[in-house]
């Protein structure tokens, strides 16, 4: 049963601590549309949802061709672990609902500084206090495929607001900070993800990449991935994020289509200094290589936006993938045009140095740092993010510096 077929989107704009009413957002069968409030538009401080997709104008907007709705307002909705906590609650089948019946059944708590609700005039947000344990104990019940119990589940709530497909849950410290708990989950037989990714955001960290504070603790005898929220400005407010998959404009369904290059290219257009993204997302597509992660979607990218400019937010989801082979590719192209190259491979990534305004030698330059920096700090890395010796073992022979990334390239370490 349908919830609503009309909501109201608030936002928090920048600066402020309480959110205002933005506009509404309506569906009509399959299609979302978003107007404007016209006492949003009034505001001197208002700023675009998103000014590619939904410009401060007056009168309905309907999604670019393509879409079913504005990426952005898809980007505040639950993604896969979500949308199943919300398909459980509800008892419906996978994918069965409503695109509002998604938002409004989750957490307020969400990705980015927007909300949705049924009231324009008064907030209430729909979030429920929890321990880690509590909110630990309901992950591992739903992704065994267990029942909850009201209280349980009430505290899942906390997490199905949030993107991506593994177990997950927002934490608030006693000091208001706010973390994302990332859970093992029982697909994960190979290696810990946890610790793999805790590790890895380590090396990025050491290496001199942008990426959130992270560590590994333990809850009812496992361990847990805690990474602070850097849509948060630790005053109250929420930062503004889009993903790249927003920046694209592409549905979820053509997202393997979406290149490096696509989203660089939106970057640079709204970015504050041109010249920065182009040699950073280079930097974060060698990463991914150089640690075998080929989950490097477009979904796990992300800019703030301000209402005029573009940012590459900290790197995020650095977790090894689970291969067998030798050889491998990224989840999109790092090379222009429709055959663009995907091979995990760091001589391949130095050929389209150019593209990311970069000569070869400040491309190789990049890469080698990179490699340095990962074979020197691998120990400190593994023992920070309490990595097994087994574990470290796995990783270090398969997935960190895989041999393939390095055929016909030889890295001159520093």
């Amino acid at each position: 049963m349908t919830i609503s077929d009309e909501l109201y989107v608030w936002t928090w704009l920048p600066g402020q601590t309480d959110p205002v009413v933005a506009g509404r957002v309506e569906q009509i069968g399959p299609i979302v549309t978003f107007i404007y409030g016209l006492r949003y538009r009034a505001r001197p401080d208002a700023i675009s949802l998103f000014t590619p997709e939904l410009p401060l104008r007056p009168g309905t907007q309907e999604p670019v061709d393509g879409l079913s709705i504005a990426g952005v307002l898809r980007d505040g909705s639950p993604d896969r672990w979500g949308r199943g906590v919300v398909e459980r609650r509800r008892g419906a089948a996978p994918n069965s609902l409503k695109e509002i019946d998604y938002m409004l059944s989750s957490s307020s708590n969400r990705f980015g500084a927007l909300d949705f609700q049924v009231d324009r005039e008064e907030y209430v947000p729909r979030d429920e206090s929890a321990t880690l344990d509590e909110l630990h104990r309901a992950a591992i019940i739903l992704d065994e495929g267990g029942e909850l119990s009201a209280s349980l589940d009430a505290a899942m709530m906390h997490g199905t607001s949030l993107g991506g497909a593994r177990p997950k849950a927002t934490l608030t410290d006693e000091d208001g900070s706010e973390w994302l708990a990332k859970f093992s989950s029982s697909d994960d037989r190979v290696f810990s993800v946890v610790n793999a990714e805790g590790a890895m955001l380590e090396l990025a960290r050491r290496a001199g990449m942008n990426v959130p504070e992270s560590k590994v603790i333990s809850s009812l005898g496992k361990e847990v991935l805690l990474v602070r929220r850097f849509d948060r400005d630790g005053a109250g407010g929420r930062l503004h994020v889009v993903s790249g998959l927003t920046m694209a404009q592409t549905d979820e369904m053509y997202a393997r289509y979406v290149s490096y290059p696509q989203i660089l290219d939106v970057l640079r257009v709204y970015a504050d200094d041109p010249t920065r993204p182009g040699p950073e997302l280079f930097q974060r597509i060698a990463m991914n290589i150089a640690i075998s992660n080929n989950d490097d979607h477009a979904r796990n990218h992300a800019a703030f936006w301000d209402g005029k400019h573009l940012e590459l937010t900290p790197a995020y989801d650095l977790a090894p993938g689970q291969r067998s082979g030798d050889t491998f590719d990224q989840a999109m192209s790092y090379g222009r045009g429709d055959r663009g190259t995907k091979v995990s491979n760091f001589a391949a990534l130095v050929s389209e140095s150019e593209t990311y305004g970069l000569n070869a030698a400040e491309g190789r330059d990049i890469i080698d740092h990179l490699v340095s920096s990962i074979r020197d700090n691998w120990d400190d890395a593994a023992e920070v993010a309490r990595l097994s010796a087994a574990d470290k073992q796995k990783l270090q022979g398969k997935q960190l510096l895989p041999r393939a990334a390095f055929f016909d390239y030889k890295p001159e370490l520093l």
